[in-house]
């Protein structure tokens, strides 16, 4: 719970710190500036209050791993649903009205997530999760975006690194490998989750795994 409470206010002031030009620059989720980004993250922090507020009484169905759907092709940015976060963007005139749209609906995500009891279960997606893994999916989402946000702006801040290591070891569950030893939890997750290619090299230290890598999480 305090790890998803540190990642997700990382993320949030990472959003609160943009500059008005820095939302026109591309994020790294392809297809998407970082306002379409910071729009994902509002819908995202609905999803939070949506889930929390969504009781569960039989046993869980998934857990922090095998919550993802893994799917074959990255994404595009031409989905339909990804294409209506683009205009849903556009449709805030001002920067500023996004920003303070995220902070909003943000801030009580954050709040509601503390108030939870971790050992209750809720539902989502047609699926079953203990508080606690819901949360730990969303120290990975909240960690992989934080890194889409800041993927142009070099002197941005980073996610925390204790939610730099346990997105690393989640995503290497769901890989059912680990990644060397020898890579930063960053270049994990990039490489990961196909955000980065692999070089040459990268690839040769993976190994037998480099054929089930990148993972495109849904």
């Amino acid at each position: 719970m305090d790890l998803f409470s540190r990642s997700w206010t990382a993320l949030r002031t990472a959003v609160e710190e943009l500059g008005d030009d820095d939302l026109a620059r591309p994020s790294g989720c392809a297809g998407w500036l970082v306002r379409d980004l910071v729009c994902h993250l509002i819908i995202d922090a609905q999803d939070i209050l949506i889930t929390l507020v969504t009781p569960a009484d039989t046993e869980p169905t998934r857990d922090a791993a095998t919550y993802w759907e893994i799917a074959e092709t990255p994404p595009s940015g031409d989905d339909p649903l990804d294409a209506l976060v683009v205009r849903l963007a556009a449709a805030y005139q001002e920067p500023w009205m996004l920003k303070f749209h995220f902070d909003d609906v943000g801030s009580a995500a954050g709040r509601a997530a503390g108030l939870a009891d971790p050992t209750a279960r809720v539902s989502t997606r047609d699926e079953v999760l203990t508080v606690s893994d819901y949360l730990s999916v969303y120290v990975l989402e909240s960690t992989l975006h934080h890194l889409d946000l800041i993927a142009h702006l070099p002197d941005a801040a980073e996610p925390p690194p204790e939610g730099l290591a346990r997105s690393r070891e989640l995503l290497e569950k769901i890989a059912g490998d680990a990644f060397p030893a020898s890579w930063s939890d960053t270049d994990a997750l990039l490489i990961g989750t196909g955000r980065r290619p692999a070089t040459e090299v990268e690839n040769a230290e993976l190994g037998e795994p480099a054929e089930r890598i990148p993972l495109f999480l849904g």
